[in-house]
């Protein structure tokens, strides 16, 4: 499995701590099935991000884990306009292996304008990763403005353990509607550390296998992560409406 966000690097955001909490969060997710792990540490007006750091602490806790899983290089960006100029002038820094991917964050109160940036980010010929929607209070309804960034070209990351019950019954609901309806297209764990919020990915694709189908959990942990690593196209699918049934039951 690829997990394409986690906060593994260690004093840089709300993450891992020390270098010891990183070594047990990666030996944790080799563990438990992850071959490659993207290292997204927060880049917003709380956390600076400094990609200088994050390449340097990546190859020290490469070594120190024998390369298992392999780490890569991303942010969680949230979409700020600071952000948003210095990824529009040289996304590289940002975007996941300083591909065309990027994991974009909305802010908490409202979504307003957002359109507009992510369209932003499009024309500049970035594909951006909604991250863990179904945890926002505007977004886990999939209003139509979800719908119409897909329809752009948006990709939407669920978090693990939101399908797990981890983050709530809404927060459940909607990642498993995400995932039935189409709108998902990857499942990531958005790991904080070893026992709240752990780098496991194997429980969802289990719940994911067992509740949809095996090829749906292949795709949404193995297929279209990889591609994200590679820079090639993720199978995105046609997303499904709602059906009348299902508006008023």
């Amino acid at each position: 499995m690829v997990d394409i966000h986690s906060h593994i690097l260690w004093g840089l955001d709300d993450g891992a701590e020390t270098m010891d909490e990183s070594v047990a969060m990666l030996k944790l997710a080799a563990d438990s099935g992850t071959t490659d792990i993207v290292a997204s540490p927060h880049a917003n007006y709380r956390y600076r991000y400094e990609p200088s750091i994050v390449r340097h602490r990546i190859a020290e806790l490469s070594s120190a884990v024998g390369g298992k899983p392999r780490i890569h290089q991303g942010c969680d960006f949230h979409l700020s306009f600071d952000n948003v100029e210095s990824a529009i002038q040289d996304p590289r820094p940002f975007t996941i292996n300083g591909a065309h991917y990027l994991l974009v964050e909305f802010p908490d109160a409202s979504i307003a304008g957002m359109g507009r940036i992510l369209g932003m980010l499009l024309d500049r010929g970035l594909i951006p990763i909604m991250t863990h929607p179904e945890r926002n209070a505007h977004l886990r309804g999939i209003p139509a403005e979800l719908q119409e960034w897909v329809a752009k070209g948006c990709l939407v990351q669920i978090t693990a353990q939101s399908l797990l019950g981890r983050f709530g019954k809404s927060a459940e609901e909607s990642g498993w509607q995400m995932v039935r309806r189409g709108y998902a297209h990857f499942v990531a764990s958005d790991a904080h550390d070893t026992v709240d919020r752990p780098p496991r990915l194997d429980l969802a694709y289990d719940a994911v296998s067992e509740r949809v189908s095996e090829a749906e959990a292949l795709r949404l942990f193995v297929e279209n992560p990889r591609a994200i690593l590679t820079g090639d196209a993720v199978e995105a699918g046609i997303p499904k409406r709602k059906s009348w049934f299902q508006r008023w039951h």
